[in-house]
């Protein structure tokens, strides 16, 4: 990948899309509304790099300018409006990035349906793998990420009585050693879960294009 430097001037677009995270610049005109969303799984960090515009987020609102940053937490309904005469540009990131990543309400607080974002609204190519093949990596994803899963627990069951005790006798030798050993258990989890996700990312706009 090297060593790419984005330039919020220019680079208005995802810069980097992953399951993990999904960063770009946005540049929104005078006056822009952008209707109030939240995210089921996403954290979303909003950073202001010119202009201004009012961040409502869990009904609470405030205005940012050049140099401030927000953050909207999961399940957090938000929205924003450029207040500034010029262009209003952020950078935003939204983690993780796991479809569907946008969930819209009515008026009444209701729920609307799932939308799925094509690869294109993420400046991303769409996956052209035949689907018979993609479902089938999924299910061996899904899987490989139980299996890791019930590995885990049973390691995590096995030391925990013992973490316990010797965290609570102040014996740091020992708990180092059981944590390592935890670690070393659920750190495939993780690994598992990121190529699930990614799989399901792929997966999840073709239903659009059955």
């Amino acid at each position: 990948m090297g060593l790419p430097v984005y330039d919020f001037r220019d680079d208005i677009r995802n810069v980097l899309v992953t399951p993990r995270i999904r960063s770009r610049f946005m540049q929104l005109e005078p006056g822009t509304v952008a209707e109030p969303h939240s995210h089921d799984l996403g954290h979303e960090v909003f950073i202001v790099m010119q202009g201004r515009a009012i961040f409502e987020i869990d009904g609470e609102s405030a205005e940012l300018s050049s140099g401030q940053m927000c953050v909207a937490l999961a399940d957090q309904l938000h929205g924003i409006t450029v207040t500034s005469d010029e262009q209003m540009i952020m950078y935003l990131s939204v983690t993780p990035h796991i479809l569907p990543t946008h969930t819209a309400w009515s008026e009444d607080g209701s729920r609307l349906p799932y939308t799925y974002g094509a690869p294109g609204a993420y400046d991303q190519e769409p996956n052209t793998e035949p689907i018979a093949d993609l479902v089938s990596r999924l299910l061996r994803t899904a899987t490989g990420t139980a299996e890791a899963g019930g590995a885990a627990a049973g390691i995590v069951g096995g030391h925990s009585d013992a973490f316990s005790r010797s965290v609570d006798r102040g014996d740091a030798e020992e708990a180092r050693r059981i944590r390592a050993s935890l670690w070393e258990a659920i750190s495939p989890v993780f690994r598992r879960a990121d190529e699930l996700a990614e799989v399901w990312n792929e997966l999840a706009p073709r239903a659009e294009n059955s």
